[in-house]
């Protein structure tokens, strides 16, 4: 593997370029600390509002399922946060006593999430009528979770590689965050844009960091892109086989 150019002293850098020293070092030492507490903001923001009224105190309750989903996706995001905050600290030991715990985490996530999914159509469909079709958005979240998690876990003993696929697969956790912004922030349906936005903060911290975008952005970005375009046609256009393949794995 190619040897990423360390970032120059300070004396090595001209006083014009002194400001750019400063950047490439913050961005160096905070970004990854930093981008998980974005990625807190936005998913406290996003189910925050009206959280009592959507999932507290509703005439009919919610599945038992969805309950655990919040805690079990809550706890993942805290634990994105911890373990950023220790590398920062190199208290690299505990990062990799609670990346054990972090593993069996993430090993669990995908499967809640597509049972949550499945458990809120049988819970809408009580409701009234339910567009199945948009199973294919839970589906791909869980799937690009799944892989990105998969492939950290793989690479875990290589922290350029580790570090950026674990941001992958927190930032694709977060739209359903999004998708429940408000719609002056957050147009109707756009939420896929502001996932990328996320990752492709990532791939500006390298470009300016380290001179260019690392691999794991430059093949997984468009990869997370063709799974979400993929999705949103499937959930909006609903095409007949993709319906017939729903309503015979659902019975």
């Amino acid at each position: 593997m190619k040897t990423l150019a360390p970032i120059p002293s300070r004396a090595s850098v001209g006083f014009g370029d002194d400001h750019v020293y400063k950047l490439r070092r913050a961005l160096d030492r905070w970004f990854y600390f930093g981008m998980a507490w974005l990625v807190l903001l936005v998913v406290a923001y996003g189910f925050g509002r009206g959280l009592g009224e959507r999932l507290l105190h509703r005439a009919e309750p919610l599945p038992w399922i969805l309950h655990v989903h919040v805690l079990v996706f809550s706890a993942w995001v805290l634990l994105f946060l911890v373990q950023t905050g220790l590398v920062r600290r190199h208290a690299l030991r505990l990062h990799r006593r609670l990346g054990l715990f972090g593993a069996g985490l993430g090993t669990v996530l995908p499967v809640l999430g597509v049972a949550t999914a499945l458990a809120m159509r049988q819970w809408h469909a009580r409701q009234g009528p339910v567009h199945d079709a948009f199973l294919a958005i839970s589906f791909n979240d869980m799937l690009t979770f799944a892989v990105a998690f998969g492939l950290a876990l793989r690479w875990r003993r290589q922290p350029e590689f580790h570090r950026r696929l674990m941001l992958i697969a927190t930032c694709a956790l977060t739209v359903a965050a999004f998708a429940r912004f408000p719609h002056a922030l957050v147009p109707a349906n756009t939420w896929y844009a502001y996932v990328d936005v996320l990752i492709g903060l990532g791939l500006l911290r390298d470009v300016i960091v380290e001179g260019r975008a690392h691999r794991v952005y430059a093949i997984g970005l468009p990869c997370v892109m063709a799974g979400q375009g993929l999705a949103l046609y499937l959930a909006f256009a609903a095409p007949a086989g993709w319906l017939a393949l729903l309503h015979a794995w659902l019975g």
